[in-house]
């Protein structure tokens, strides 16, 4: 989808100045507290997401610069864990790509205790940081295969044996998907039982999924949105469904360091990037942002969207990764 970004920015600024206010004594906004300063940002978030963000806030806030340490999640805990036994979060801000991930930097007291006022629903959010990103589990079928109606079609003709899903060891949606069919009515563990006897095969990354259904390797998969409506978009013959109870919906949080050497500079960037003006960029920049009204990629019109329990799965997380594994196998 193409908009003007300029249009978002110049509407949305009386909201992003807003938010800031509200957020109290230590929340920056352009050309007050916090201006000018530089902060450290630790995320997991993809280029063609965080670099667009970075440009427009360090534009919002004149004289204001983000240093960057982008990893994959068990790259970025490794960094964490290292600043951790050598004095302490170097991170002003982390932004991570799932809530399980962030829970655990909050028990360690790494982050949170704070986070601005904003619209963003009270379903991707907690006190101590917020949803400012979001993923999308979805099916993709190869063209001319059938498409599910619902989850549970995957483990049935015609898909049998060809059928790609990826690993909840590696990839946050994933493991979300893993929580979620493990509560759902009528699915369970045994959904994943039901899709290896039917010749489900374990791909690593959504990415693997999606580029092995274009190929003709698979003939359906479990992928994110984002991958799957970019392939199709490069011509891939590839088809995206949202199959019923929903797609499930993973969010991707952000939260201020508890040790931050910038902390109203950490603030204001937490709060532009969950205000209106914020959003905008993220949707723009191809990822889906978590504010409704914010213009984003390709969701389909009363698409279901389900969410895992994320404080069951950080509970349950050990024992279902070992139940996954007795299924798949590592």
């Amino acid at each position: 989808m193409k908009w003007g970004r300029r249009a978002v920015r110049g509407g949305a600024v009386s909201v992003v100045l807003a938010l800031a206010a509200c957020a109290g004594a230590g929340g920056a906004q352009s050309g007050g507290p916090g201006s000018g300063q530089s902060i450290t940002l630790y995320t997991c978030v993809s280029d063609s997401t965080i670099q667009p963000v970075i440009a427009a806030f360090e534009k919002s806030h004149p004289g204001s610069t983000v240093k960057l340490f982008r990893a994959p999640t068990g790259q970025l805990n490794a960094r964490v864990a290292g600043d951790t036994r050598s004095g302490g979060l170097k991170a002003d801000v982390i932004w991570a790509c799932d809530p399980l991930t962030m829970q655990d930097y909050v028990k360690q007291g790494l982050v949170g205790g704070w986070t601005p006022q904003t619209p963003i629903p009270a379903q991707v959010r907690t006190p101590d940081y917020v949803g400012v990103a979001m993923l999308y589990l979805v099916a993709a079928t190869r063209d001319g295969v059938p498409t599910p109606s619902t989850w549970a079609n995957l483990a049935q003709a015609p898909y049998a044996g060809k059928v790609a899903i990826p690993d909840p060891n590696v990839a946050a949606s994933a493991l979300g998907a893993l929580g979620y069919f493990s509560k759902a009515p009528g699915y369970g563990l045994g959904y994943y039982a039901d899709l290896k006897r039917a010749g489900a095969v374990q791909a690593s990354t959504p990415d693997d999924v999606t580029n092995g259904v274009a190929s003709g390797m698979y003939r359906a998969g479990m992928t994110i949105a984002t991958s799957a409506y970019v392939a199709q978009k490069k011509g891939s013959p590839i088809e995206v469904t949202w199959p019923r109870p929903g797609a499930i919906g993973v969010y991707g949080p952000v939260a201020i360091s508890k040790s931050a050497a910038a902390p109203d500079q950490a603030k204001a960037f937490v709060s532009y990037v969950t205000s209106a003006e914020g959003q905008g960029v993220i949707g723009a920049s191809g990822s889906y942002p978590t504010l409704p009204a914010a213009p984003g990629p390709t969701r389909p019109a009363g698409a279901p969207v389900v969410y895992p329990d994320w404080q069951q799965l950080g509970s349950d997380k050990k024992a279902l990764l070992d139940s996954y594994r007795s299924i798949f196998g590592g």
